[in-house]
């Protein structure tokens, strides 16, 4: 069956002392799928529009909604690490600036039918996400899902105002807490 694009997640702040403990236990309990260092620009306007690269690929990612809720439309194509930086040009030709890049380094681990993610963001923090792309109408089930596994990973849920609030405070410092 094919995937969704409708991405249903949830994610939380955790301490170095939790990524620690959930690297080690997902390492055991799950199938680790890859570990990479990535570089994302989001890019200025009222649309949630994003290139992300890392090692092997780069993306241009669209989401629809708004940042931090609980699921979003998401459109995703993928295209040659090499054409980053032209894509990039050309975003900025278009008159998009670059409003915030993103450094992190991600774990992906697949356990059952979804990712549960491990990023340690330089100058944000380490978070866990578990995300699933799902078909219109599977949102709410799915989310009850994710949750219910955040929980059992012994995880309390950060809210969408804690969110905002950490990401405004990036949005504005982003380019000293990079360095």
């Amino acid at each position: 069956m094919e995937k969704g694009n409708i991405e249903v997640e949830i994610r939380s702040f955790i301490t170095d002392d939790q990524y620690k403990i959930l690297s080690s236990k997902l390492r055991l309990n799950s199938e680790f799928n890859k570990e990479l260092n990535e570089e994302t620009i989001y890019f200025s306007g009222e649309k949630d529009l994003r290139l992300r690269r890392n090692e092997k690929n780069a993306y241009l990612i669209y989401k629809k909604g708004e940042l931090h809720d609980k699921f979003r439309e998401e459109f995703e194509i993928k295209f040659a690490v090499e054409d980053f930086e032209k894509i990039k040009k050309l975003f900025e030709t278009l008159g998009y600036e670059i409003e915030i890049i993103w450094l992190r380094k991600r774990m992906e681990f697949l356990q059952e039918d979804f990712k549960i993610l491990l990023d340690d963001t330089r100058g944000y923090g380490k978070i866990i996400e578990i995300e699933k792309m799902v078909h219109s109408g599977e949102e709410n089930n799915t989310y009850m899902r994710l949750e219910k596994k955040l929980m059992k990973l012994g995880i309390k849920i950060s809210t969408k105002k804690e969110f905002d609030y950490a990401f405004e405070y990036y949005k504005k410092n982003w380019q000293s807490l990079i360095k």
